[in-house]
């Protein structure tokens, strides 16, 4: 023990001497805060005598404001000093005795003596450093305020407080064209190619312009003018007496360029550079408050290019673009002056008549247009253009720009139904068969958003055993404003208007989550049967719409029936069977709905993916009696049969045709006879009932 003591003097007497020698402030400082050993620059540093010092905490050598974080910081130290750090400068202030703070750099080594650990704190009055930096900050202050002018790249011209220029920096030299010495003397309003607000005397009032940044126009040496932004900044004094001003501005020739780019791509077609749909709209606008004044007529053609989808998809984009741009070349140079044409999007055209005083000029006009459209050679095709047109008259066919347009749009319509190539002007007739479509259209877009719509369950059944197998997920809607509305109105609507994409997306995830709750209710698996739209299947987002929506609800592949129209299958060039052959990998079942209807041949079957076809009801409803001979539903059984398909007849409303379709062995049935489409809520029941009838074939929906 006596050895151990003696070392630890030995230690301790050896440390002294070594921070003694040391020309800057030591203070070695114990776990507790505690000073135990200080050098005699640190009594110089401080004011306090060596006694004082080891009789204090080293806290007390720190301003009060930072005596917290210090005692934190050196408790954290001590539970896990980071060596790595250590002799890092840390710049804070140190107290005095007299009270007066000196500015330091700390840094800190930790030490241990036998079994106590101390920290050796290295002090430096960085007083007379700090004096450096300012000085040196100062200097190079001064050094920039000297020659910010001679640097900056904006355009600055100092004035006086009335505005007349003292200087100007080299940078509006190089704007303006005048050197310095040519502006001096001079009012600011020398360089103006705008009128600036002045006094009575001819000076500048630059005292109400402070501050605010504008868009100004100078006037250089030559001539030219050059638009600049530019704000007006006071020098100081009061506000009675400003000391002056400057005036620094830059060039802003790059923006403005490209602000007229904008607001051109803004109101002009990006490929053929014609006016697009809001300036042909503020166009009409203008067109019509000028005829109502001069009690004259405003005429507005619209053309729609027959088959250019063909020259698309055969020829290729690139040769569609370039035919757009020789139409829109051709009907440029036919129309007059104070006509307008406009390019609505993809290959529809408008175009506004000024001056009209007579339909008769109208209708020769017409003949000019076709005749100035003919053939055009793109790409080595020779390409026959024709358009089915349709017109509109302010005041008779509308009151409004969008009035006539949507006149127009009816009456184009109208020509490509009397087999294109013509011109139909607007009747009022014409909106009776179109009003329905455009109402239906409309209000459909908001029926999912404000849950008008919903799905209803038509059972199917196992014809043999009269086992429930699943449903067939149908679409209702209930409009708030229009009542019911029947699939057979408002599907061929979304159809047309490509709503049916969202709609058919909808009830299959409606559907999905319904039966999948329904199964888990009645306790066994069900299969789900909905209906796809040739227009979902363009694209592959269908299929991930499809395994979402099993993921989501939980059902299996293989519970999932997509029913198709044979059409389908005969119009498409690949891409739809291709993607039906993928998800039918999947596990999900592919049905043809509606067999029979149009085509009579069962050849092409074998050649797409196919696991089910559904007997068209028009057939079933021949079935009179059991008797009868329903030559149509009994070949499609044995063929279909033949090819490994499932059969399923739909529309079964009689007992007749229930035995009759028993007795020809098909497999599934749906129908009236059994149920009609039943609510969420309605099932269960429904299914109890079906399953629990000793007679399948009897049971009324």
């Amino acid at each position: 023990m006596q050895a151990e003591d003696a070392a630890r003097f030995d230690h301790e007497g050896r440390l002294r001497l070594i921070i003694e020698a040391v020309p800057n402030a030591m203070i070695m400082v114990d776990g507790r805060g505690g000073i135990v050993l200080v050098n005699s620059e640190a009594e110089r540093a401080f004011g306090y005598s060596r006694d004082e010092l080891v009789s204090m905490r080293v806290e007390q050598l720190v301003p009060e404001r930072y005596r917290r974080a210090h005692q934190g910081y050196r408790d954290s130290f001590f539970a896990a000093p980071d060596t790595r750090g250590m002799g890092v400068g840390r710049e804070l202030f140190g107290l005095r005795k007299d009270g007066t703070e000196i500015p330091i750099e700390l840094g800190l080594n930790p030490i241990t003596i036998g079994d106590e650990r101390f920290v050796l704190a290295a002090i430096i009055d960085i007083t007379e450093r700090l004096r450096g930096q300012a000085a040196a900050d100062a200097a190079r202050e001064d050094v920039l305020r000297r020659s910010i002018l001679d640097t900056i790249p904006f355009s600055i011209i100092a004035t006086d407080r009335r505005g007349r220029i003292l200087t100007a920096n080299p940078a509006a030299e190089t704007l303006l064209g005048y050197r310095p010495e040519e502006l001096i003397g001079s009012w600011l309003t020398k360089i103006d190619a705008e009128p600036r607000d002045r006094d009575a005397d001819g000076s500048p009032m630059l005292a109400g312009a402070v501050g605010t940044e504008v868009e100004w126009t100078y006037r250089r040496k030559d001539g030219r003018l050059i638009p600049v932004n530019e704000v007006i900044v006071d020098l100081g004094g009061d506000d009675a007496s400003p000391a002056g001003f400057l005036a620094i501005a830059y060039d802003i020739t790059k923006r403005i360029e490209v602000r007229a780019r904008v607001e051109f791509m803004a109101n002009h077609d990006a490929l053929t550079s014609l006016p697009n749909r809001a300036k042909l709209m503020r166009h009409l606008d203008r067109a019509i408050a000028k005829a109502a004044a001069e009690g004259t007529e405003v005429a507005l053609l619209l053309l729609d290019l027959d088959h250019f989808k063909r020259v698309n998809d055969s020829l290729g984009h690139h040769v569609g673009d370039e035919l757009l741009l020789q139409v829109a070349e051709r009907l440029h140079s036919w129309i007059r002056r104070g006509d307008l044409i406009a390019r609505l999007g993809g290959d529809e055209f408008v175009i506004v008549f000024g001056g009209v005083t007579a339909r008769a000029d109208l209708t020769a006009r017409l003949d000019e247009l076709h005749t100035a459209l003919g053939p055009v050679v793109v790409h080595g095709y020779e390409l026959l253009v024709t358009a089915s047109t349709g017109g509109a008259v302010y005041p008779d066919d509308g009151s409004s720009a969008s009035q006539l347009l949507k006149h127009a749009d009816v009456a184009m319509y109208r020509a490509k139904a009397a087999g294109r190539n013509n011109a139909q002007w607007f009747e009022p007739a014409m909106l009776e068969e179109s009003n329905d479509k455009l109402s239906l259209s409309a209000a459909l877009r908001h029926a999912v958003v404000a849950g008008e719509l919903s799905t209803v369950y038509q059972p199917l059944l196992d014809l043999e055993t009269g086992r429930l197998l699943g449903f067939e997920a149908l679409a209702r809607w209930r409009s708030s404003d229009l009542g019911p509305i029947s699939p057979e109105r408002f599907i061929p609507v979304a159809e047309d208007s490509g709503l049916i994409r969202e709609l058919g997306g909808w009830v299959l995830r409606q559907a999905c989550a319904d039966v999948a709750a329904l199964q888990r209710e009645i306790g066994r698996n069900l299969r789900l049967a909905v209906n796809v739209s040739p227009r979902q299947l363009r694209g592959t987002a269908w299929l991930d719409e499809v395994l979402a929506a099993l993921d989501e609800s939980g059902l299996e592949p293989d519970q999932l029936e997509v029913e198709i129209t044979e059409g389908l299958l005969i119009d498409d060039h690949g891409d739809a069977v291709e993607l039906l052959e993928r998800i039918r990998r999947h596990g999900v079942k592919i049905v043809v709905d509606d067999f029979g209807r149009g085509y009579s041949s069962l050849a092409y079957l074998s050649r797409f993916p196919i696991d089910k076809i559904k007997i068209d009801k028009s057939f079933v409803q021949q079935i009179e009696s059991v008797d009868a001979s329903a030559a149509i539903v009994d070949a499609i059984i044995v063929m279909a049969h033949a090819l490994g398909l499932t059969v399923v007849a739909e529309g079964v409303e009689t007992t007749e045709q229930h035995r009759y379709l028993t007795a020809r062995g098909c497999d599934e049935v749906q129908g009236y006879l059994y149920s009609h489409g039943l609510p969420r809520h309605e099932v269960a029941a429904a299914v109890r009932r079906l399953e629990a009838s000793a007679d399948v074939g009897v049971v009324a929906g």
